[in-house]
């Protein structure tokens, strides 16, 4: 008689806890990297950063950000050590970032920089896997706009530490990166508590009697081959791609505000806290809205994205709201998009499925970052056309991706 495979150990938190406890790490995790970004942009022109390349680097790196995703996405479904790559990513970003402002050199502080988006990559796969698992218990959109939420609160948290800071020593930018080691140090020790408590999430989504009919007839089940991912997929991932040729970055963003003398350096990253703060309550609203009425939720990308070109006027109220709406098309697209490849895509391929969604958005964001920029530098007529005319024409590919999907 042939020995049955074990069953996966049952994890030590339900579900929901589960969510809520790898929200605690992304929100800690949020502080370091979203601080970091609030004045990644201001930091870089007192660097001699050109409006050019903030645009160009803000691309390089959600590319490296997100389109690396596809090579540990492959790598995380080959091993299956889920914890492993989250570990190691939220490592790399974490150390990388207090290493930033201690460089007051251009090139080591993009390379670091770099360093910090490769983390994002690394881990992102995987984590997200490891919620999708989850929220088959809790409904797919409310795990990940929860899960959302608790990010962005820490997304308004660093930001606001840093304006602290940057308003008590002002300009002091080595020390504002500096403080941001401390709850990265935190996030590490969460991860391996939170590794102990569930060592595999994908009990989750797996039914226990499976487990038990294998058991009983004496044999192993044998494993799934990982399926390939479907065409609407592909078509899904297109269309994003193409909205996010329209997305503006903070950094450029922050560098036309402070540039303008519409902020000063302080406020800069008190005004990322309130974009973050809109990003997290978007994730959370759609999320519920999502699975209530589906994926047509999506459609508030292209409107907000389009409303967020408010951002480049030279006014402060304008700006305001510019960069709230850009907070929703983040919220949006960091969590709602992402319960729509929970559907389309089966659990053995979706980390595969993360990473190239990830890895089409990133080349996306390179190409709308260099090409907003280098416009920007011509004139800020041509920048918001070049975002108007992007979110018009990835609204109509969206629409015909989301008739296809039930």
């Amino acid at each position: 008689m042939t020995a049955s495979a074990p069953a996966p150990p049952r994890p030590a938190l339900t579900p929901w806890r589960f969510v809520v406890a790898f929200g605690v790490v992304s929100l800690l995790a949020d502080m370091v990297y979203e601080g970091a970004r609030s004045i990644i942009g201001p930091y870089l022109a007192t660097l001699g950063a050109s409006a050019f390349v903030v645009g160009l680097v803000a691309g390089v790196g959600e590319l490296i950000g997100y389109g690396l995703r596809v090579v540990s996405g492959y790598a995380v479904r080959r091993t299956q050590r889920y914890w492993t790559w989250t570990i190691l990513g939220y490592a790399l970003t974490v150390l990388s970032v207090p290493l930033v402002g201690a460089t007051g050199a251009l090139v080591p502080a993009l390379l670091l920089y770099g360093t910090e988006r490769l983390g994002k990559a690394v881990r992102s796969p995987a984590k997200d896997t490891l919620l999708s698992y989850a929220s088959a218990r809790t409904g797919r959109g409310s795990a990940f706009g929860v899960h959302q939420a608790l990010d962005q609160t820490g997304a308004v948290l660093g930001p606001l530490l840093l304006a602290a800071v940057l308003g008590w020593r002002d300009g002091d930018y080595r020390l504002a990166f500096g403080v941001l080691a401390v709850p990265g140090v935190v996030v590490l020790v969460l991860l391996l508590w939170l590794r102990g408590r569930v060592p595999d999430p994908r009990s989750y989504e797996e039914e226990p009697t499976s487990a038990a009919s294998g058991a009983s007839a004496g044999t192993a089940p044998a494993p799934a081959p990982p399926a390939a991912l479907p065409r609407l997929f592909w078509a899904y991932a297109a269309a994003l791609g193409v909205l996010s040729l329209g997305v503006v970055s903070f950094p450029l963003l922050a560098f036309h505000a402070e540039t303008t003398g519409v902020l000063t350096a302080p406020q800069v990253p008190l005004l990322f806290a309130v974009a973050m703060a809109v990003d997290g309550a978007a994730g959370l609203l759609v999320g519920r809205v999502y699975d209530a009425r589906g994926p047509w939720t999506l459609l508030a990308v292209p409107v907000a994205a389009a409303g967020s070109a408010l951002a480049f006027a030279h006014a402060v109220w304008p700006v305001l709201l510019g960069i709230a709406v850009w907070g929703v098309v983040n919220g949006v697209l960091d969590s709602t998009a992402k319960a729509v490849v929970t559907e389309l895509v089966p659990g053995a391929s979706r980390a595969v499925g993360f990473g190239w969604l990830a890895f089409v958005r990133g080349a996306s964001l390179l190409a709308g970052g260099a090409l907003i920029g280098a416009a920007y530098d011509r004139s800020i007529g041509l920048a918001v056309g070049v975002v108007l005319v992007a979110n018009l024409l990835g609204g109509i590919a969206l629409v015909g991706v989301l008739r296809r999907v039930r």
